[in-house]
C-alpha cells in the first residue's frame, strides 16, 4: 500500500510540475495558482512517506511516478489548455 501512495504521489507532483511549466509558458495565471496548491500537497505526502520508506518496491514506485506523471500531464495539457485545446 505504501508504495501505492508513493507512486501516486510522485505521479501527481511530476504531472502537477509539467503542467505548471506549461500554464507558466503560455499565460495561465489562474491555473497556475490553482496548480500550485497540488504541488504543495503531493510534495508533503512525499516528504512524509519517504523517509520512513526503504524497500526496493517503494523507490521503484517512486522512480516510476516522474515519467508517467510528466507524459501524462503533456497529454492532457494539450488537449484541455495548450494550443490545441480549449482557451480559458
Amino acid at each position: 500500500m505504501t508504495a501505492l501512495i508513493i507512486f501516486a504521489a510522485t505521479f501527481v507532483v511530476v504531472f502537477a510540475l509539467g503542467f505548471q511549466s506549461l500554464n507558466v509558458n503560455q499565460g495561465h495565471h489562474k491555473a497556475a495558482f490553482i496548480n500550485s496548491l497540488i504541488i504543495g500537497a503531493s510534495n508533503l505526502v512525499i516528504l512524509k512517506m519517504i523517509p520512513a520508506s526503504s524497500s526496493l518496491l517503494e523507490i521503484a514506485a517512486y522512480l516510476m511516478g516522474g515519467p508517467f506523471g510528466i507524459v501524462a500531464s503533456m497529454w492532457v495539457h494539450r488537449r484541455t489548455l495548450g494550443k490545441n485545446g480549449r482557451k480559458p
